[in-house]
């Protein structure tokens, strides 16, 4: 007969719920009976050692911790800015916990490997607080990445990568993920959040959770770069109104960027329905129908309870939409970010890293590195010769 563990049973309480699991979602995956579980979490048997290792892997957590005394006290490791109906969350769940602390995870290693190439730090982290114009804000945020939409004819998808890729080229890793670790069973929330940034002088950071709408995701992007010119960090919900101060300011700066209010206004048309100003609004500013609901709320010509009925409609066509799987290396250069995958994949081809290390922190096979390594050559060579 297997040994039984002797693991504390408040633990697997603990790590059951905070996985976000039922006794019947742990009893299928074990395989076991939920009675079985509820014994387990009672103290009234034990499982076997066997049984315990692999609740440790249902739940994300270390085997070490379902021996502990009580459980460990665990907090995002960055500024909670979400609120919901004015009040910050209870709990952040284990998915968004886990995305915060690999992307630290990533950035620790990119800003190590910058000091040690000496690099300088970036002026605009910080250049403003939220005491600053809106539109100086914009204006030197237009300066920086110098992106023209007008200029450049671009048309919504080609505006996002075009200013995602000039937030990268002055030093901003983006990432963009809608999962968990790599796991497609570990869907990210986006009623939880909607992105955050890291400011910092060196290798500040932009997440951008990408189980919301693709239409939804511009907006989040300036949002989240507005807390780097003020060197704010924070995990960010996507901007309700009345929230705290510096998520109002991120967001006024993210509507100004995208469809300045003079311009807005002038372009509104008062004696026609409000959702049929959307599509030619949306095709003036080069932005989605749902950056002008959004532009529309904040400036008073909508209710906020009618942006958010058309918000819901959007992100449920979105998440009715067949997902698919996507590209496998277009997937990791969008949760690693072009720069710091450039950065690892190059100590690895020079041999000042692990293939192994490089692997594991990418989320990439190490056998894919190579190609990895010339996929992300190709590009950047292809946009060097058609720009924008």
């Amino acid at each position: 007969m297997s040994q039984a563990a002797l693991i504390n049973p408040t633990l697997l309480t603990w790590s059951r719920e905070r996985a976000g699991l039922s006794a019947e979602d742990v009893a299928k995956k074990l395989p076991t009976k939920p009675g079985r579980v509820l014994e387990w979490e009672a103290g009234a048997s034990k499982p076997t050692f066997k049984q315990a290792q692999h609740w440790a892997n249902i739940a994300h957590v270390p085997f070490g911790f379902l021996f502990l005394k009580e459980p460990p006290a665990e907090s995002l490791p960055l500024p909670d800015l979400r609120t919901v109906g004015g009040v910050a969350p209870l709990r952040p769940s284990l998915n968004l916990l886990d995305t915060v602390k690999d992307v630290l995870r990533k950035q620790a290693w990119y800003l190590e490997y910058l000091q040690e190439q000496d690099s300088a730090p970036l002026p605009f982290v910080g250049r403003f607080t939220t005491q600053t114009s809106v539109k100086d804000v914009v204006a030197d945020i237009r300066h920086t990445l110098g992106v023209d939409p007008e200029a450049s004819r671009l048309n919504h998808d080609a505006y996002v990568r075009t200013l995602i890729d000039a937030a990268e080229a002055v030093g901003i890793l983006v990432m963009r993920s809608g999962i968990a670790l790599g796991n497609t069973h570990r869907k990210l929330d986006v009623a939880e959040f909607r992105g955050f940034a890291i400011s910092n002088a060196l290798a500040p950071v932009v997440f951008i959770n990408s189980a919301d709408a693709d239409s939804a995701r511009l907006f989040t992007l300036m949002h989240e770069l507005a807390h780097i010119w003020i060197g704010s960090s924070g995990v960010s919900d996507g901007g309700n109104p009345g929230g705290r101060r510096e998520e109002a300011f991120c967001n006024a700066v993210a509507g100004e960027f995208l469809a300045p209010e003079q311009a807005f206004r002038a372009a509104w048309k008062n004696d026609i329905d409000w959702q049929d100003n959307l599509a030619p609004l949306a095709a003036h500013f080069h932005v989605s129908t749902l950056v002008i609901g959004h532009r529309a709320r904040d400036l008073g010509y909508i209710s906020n309870d009618q942006y958010g009925l058309y918000y819901r409609q959007i992100l449920r066509a979105f998440q009715d939409k067949d997902g698919g799987g996507g590209d496998y290396y277009r997937t990791a250069k969008a949760k690693n970010s072009a720069r710091l995958s450039r950065a690892v994949v190059t100590e690895a081809m020079s041999g000042q890293m692990l293939l192994r290390d490089a692997g594991r922190l990418l989320g990439v096979q190490p056998a894919n590195l190579k190609t990895y390594a010339n996929k992300l050559t190709d590009e950047a060579s292809t946009r060097r010769q058609h720009p924008h």
